[in-house]
């Protein structure tokens, strides 16, 4: 009984996307943070990147967080140090001072969301992903994100591991599409399944995406079967490749996983 309900509340809250809201979504490869290859100096989620992935045809995968003077930085982590050298924090520094520091292994500096939009001009599409620290607020960066994309031409979509995001693009930005990014992390109790539900319900999103390890699962499958399209990240590996072929709709890909991923794309 309990699972009927979620069912009903499922189909209720979060309808399927509309026919060609988001159609483009489920044609793409698209490279994780970038077509990153630190042996080329080609940096995640750096201009040299991005630029491969517009080069190879594939769709960009990218991160955002803001920054101190409240612009949308291309960055992962939170800390600087693993991709610069530098101490600090992402939210303590200027736009300024983060585009003049050099990526670790490259010539490349930290991007502003504008300027990846610039670069990239609706040639391929764009997954952008906003990074919330804990339970911080999510309105502010959604705002940052929300001014930079505003009047850009071209295929994109915002997501995020916290339901709050989606549901604030739901509300503010209906026009954008939008996604939910969701891992199980190995828990399959009946707690964590009304979990997954509720920040469903919350989010209302256009479509998932779903750690490789666990499309597996009832809930991946119950949803991509009544049409939310399923992404699927981070498929690293040809095992994971072929996984990702048969139980997704698109992967998010790097390394092993996307060469061999391209190679079954040329093959066709």
């Amino acid at each position: 009984m309990l699972f009927l309900l979620f069912a009903l509340f499922d189909r209720w809250l979060v309808p399927p996307p509309a026919k060609g809201r988001c159609d483009w979504l489920t044609t793409w490869i698209y490279a994780h943070r970038g077509y990153h290859d630190r042996a080329a100096r080609r940096i995640e989620n750096s201009a040299q990147a991005f630029a491969a992935a517009i080069d190879a045809g594939l769709g960009i995968e990218c991160d955002v967080q803001r920054c101190r003077d409240g612009q949308a930085i291309v960055f992962h982590d939170a800390d600087l140090e693993r991709l610069t050298g530098r101490k600090g924090r992402v939210a303590h520094e200027a736009a300024a001072t983060l585009a003049g520091l050099p990526l670790l292994g490259s010539d490349d500096t930290i991007p502003t969301l504008g300027a990846l939009l610039t670069q990239v001009a609706g040639q391929v599409p764009l997954l952008i992903e906003l990074k919330i620290a804990g339970n911080g607020r999510v309105a502010p960066l959604c705002l940052a994100v929300r001014r930079a994309i505003e009047g850009y031409h071209g295929p994109l979509a915002v997501m995020s591991f916290d339901p709050r995001v989606a549901a604030w693009f739901h509300r503010y930005a209906p026009h954008v599409v939008r996604g939910l990014v969701t891992s199980e992390a190995g828990s399959r109790t009946l707690g964590a399944k009304a979990r997954r539900h509720l920040a469903l319900w919350r989010a209302r999103p256009d479509f998932l995406a779903y750690n490789i390890d666990d499309i597996g699962g009832s809930f991946a499958r119950g949803q991509r079967r009544r049409g939310l399209p399923l992404l699927t990240w981070t498929v690293d590996s040809a095992a994971r490749a072929r996984r990702a072929g048969e139980r997704a709709d698109a992967p998010i890909a790097e390394g092993e996983g996307l060469a061999v991923l391209q190679a079954e794309r040329v093959r066709r």
